[in-house]
Formats: C-alpha cells, sequence, structure tokens
C-alpha cells in the first residue's frame, strides 16, 4: 500500500468511533483547551507594563514653603475640634519602584499624631506629615499667612 492509494483507509473508514464506558465524553471547549498555546513566560506581559509604568520623584520643599506649611498645621491643631475640612497635596512612595505620586484629597482632619508624624483622616486615613507638600482650605483664608 502506497502513500498515494487513495483507498488505504477503506477497511476502517466506515467502523463505528470508539466511545468509553467508563469515562465522559470531554467537551469541546476542554478539547480545545488541551491544545491552547503553553505559555513558557507567564507574567512576562506584566513585567513589561510595570517597567513602563511611570512614578515622580518627590519635591523637596524649599524653606518659605516649609514655614508656611507649618503655620498652616499650627492653625489646623488649633482648630482640631472644630473637625475641619481642607484639601491636601502629598506624596505617596511607590510600592515597587523608585519615586511614586503626587496625590490630593479633600478631607475632615480627625486628630494630628505628632508621635506617629500622621494626619488622621475622619474615615481613619492616615497622611505622612512628611509627604504632605501642600494644605487649602476656608479655614487658612481667615488668617494671613
Amino acid at each position: 500500500m502506497s502513500e498515494k492509494d487513495p483507498h488505504r483507509y477503506d477497511d476502517i473508514i466506515d467502523m463505528p468511533r470508539f466511545v468509553s464506558k467508563g469515562r465522559r465524553h470531554m467537551s469541546e471547549y476542554d478539547r480545545a483547551a488541551q491544545f491552547a498555546p503553553f505559555d513558557a513566560l507567564t507574567g512576562y506581559d506584566e513585567a513589561i507594563e510595570e517597567t513602563g509604568r511611570t512614578t515622580e520623584n518627590e519635591i523637596v520643599l524649599g524653606e518659605s514653603e516649609i514655614q508656611l506649611l507649618d503655620r498652616r498645621f499650627g492653625i489646623l491643631r488649633d482648630h482640631i475640634n472644630e473637625r475641619p475640612e481642607i484639601r491636601i497635596r502629598y506624596f505617596e512612595p511607590d510600592l515597587y519602584k523608585e519615586g511614586g505620586s503626587y496625590r490630593e484629597a479633600k478631607i475632615i482632619v480627625k486628630k494630628i499624631d505628632l508621635n506617629r508624624r500622621v494626619l488622621v483622616s475622619e474615615e481613619k486615613r492616615n497622611y505622612d506629615l512628611d509627604h504632605i507638600v501642600s494644605l487649602e482650605g476656608p479655614l487658612f483664608d481667615l488668617y494671613e499667612l
């Protein structure tokens, strides 16, 4: 029998297909899944995406900006029992790479914890005092700074 012979499978072509009695029929989805390409580089796409993600460097405040921020923290401390609503801008360090990003939040201040160096919002979120770069709000408009 040669490979070119068109009748080489005539003896088996009409035979019934084997069906196992001990195993259930595999779905087309499961059958296709076993032939899916092997992903040898699992996590590669995520690593490329992470490498391409940019971060900012933290700004170093000048002396006059630090003094203004200190005065505003003093005003905030004096009015802490009033639960003032303010807008803060702060630097959030990145967990995975050097740098981070600047964020803004509108919060109601619950307390300033100088021991832990955090500003605590009413929602119980802590903001690192050393990363806050600005405080804004109507409370500060009452004072000449």
